[in-house]
């Protein structure tokens, strides 16, 4: 089979459908699998190893997107996430079995539809959008080989904190409890780190001028796969939902995440594609209180001790 896999959105979109990819590719090898993506996740999605094409969804020439989709000739597409343009764009592309969730006015230009009712939470969202593929696969086993990604790098004793907001994220530290919990660790044996990224110039000049023990300041300029890389070797990754949080989870780096305390930002549905063992997860309002923050700090003592 010559399949399109789309998921045309932010890092955490792309990476919670992975296992969509993974599973097809390990189970049915001979299947070759296209991944259609954002600008932000292209050169990402093209040193994945069981993903054989990426092409481009180009918002602004779809006309070229078209076109590279209808040389390909595929015989089926899965969308794990879909909108009108998209349901237009592989209408038209010809593609004759277009599966897709059962939602939003956009599932009209699908031909195979899946009812899944995601606001109900059942199961995390990597786990809705590996179902998907039974309308293609009906006898695929819904499980993949972990670590996600099988990143071959040394694990040091580095603990990354990163500030930043993101996608689904409702609940996250204050910047100063940030550097409350980078310093409370201070006097271990583990490298601090702060991670930025190209948004995060505000976050990152306050920390900067505020902490007062030693920490590395660390600019993620470069490939998204370059940093998936430097996450690898890291030991823990302290941030909010958000992708980079994704990113580590899906090298199996031990996570320390905060997230909503709605339903639809819980880690209920958002939670990392890692061992559970390495998941730390905890549930934030926006007016937390200090002993919400000393359970989470302690919890990073645990977590350097173990």
């Amino acid at each position: 089979m010559n399949l399109l896999i789309t998921r045309h959105d932010k890092i955490g979109d792309f990476v919670v459908t992975l296992p969509l990819f993974k599973a097809i590719k390990e189970q049915y090898p001979d299947t070759k699998v296209t991944a259609l993506v954002s600008k932000i996740n292209f050169d990402f999605a093209s040193h994945i190893e069981f993903i054989d094409d990426v092409i481009l969804f180009d918002k602004d020439n779809l006309d070229n997107t078209l076109k590279q989709i209808k040389e390909k000739k595929f015989d089926a597409s899965i969308s794990a996430y879909i909108d009108t343009t998209l349901g237009k764009l592989l209408f038209k592309s010809g593609i004759k079995k277009r599966v897709a969730p059962a939602t939003k006015i956009a599932q009209l230009f699908f031909n195979k539809r899946v009812k899944q009712r995601r606001s109900k939470v059942e199961k995390t969202e990597w786990q809705y959008n590996l179902d998907l593929a039974k309308k293609l696969f009906p006898d695929i086993r819904l499980k993949f080989r972990k670590p996600l990604l099988n990143i071959q790098t040394r694990k040091e004793k580095k603990i990354v904190f990163h500030p930043g907001f993101g996608g689904s994220s409702d609940g996250n530290l204050s910047l100063d409890d940030y550097i409350n919990l980078a310093r409370s660790i201070s006097q271990s044996e583990y490298e601090i780190i702060f991670s930025f990224g190209p948004d995060d110039n505000i976050s990152k000049e306050y920390i900067s001028k505020n902490i007062n023990f030693k920490a590395t300041i660390y600019d993620s300029k470069g490939s998204l796969y370059e940093f998936t890389t430097f996450l690898a070797s890291c030991y823990l990754f302290v941030s909010t939902s958000t992708g980079p949080m994704h990113l580590a989870g899906a090298s199996n780096t031990k996570t320390l995440s905060f997230f909503g305390d709605s339903l639809f930002a819980s880690s209920k549905r958002w939670a990392t594609i890692s061992d559970e063992e390495n998941q730390n997860n905890f549930m934030l309002s926006y007016d937390y209180d200090r002993q919400t923050y000393k359970e989470i700090e302690k919890r990073l003592y645990e977590l350097i001790h173990e």
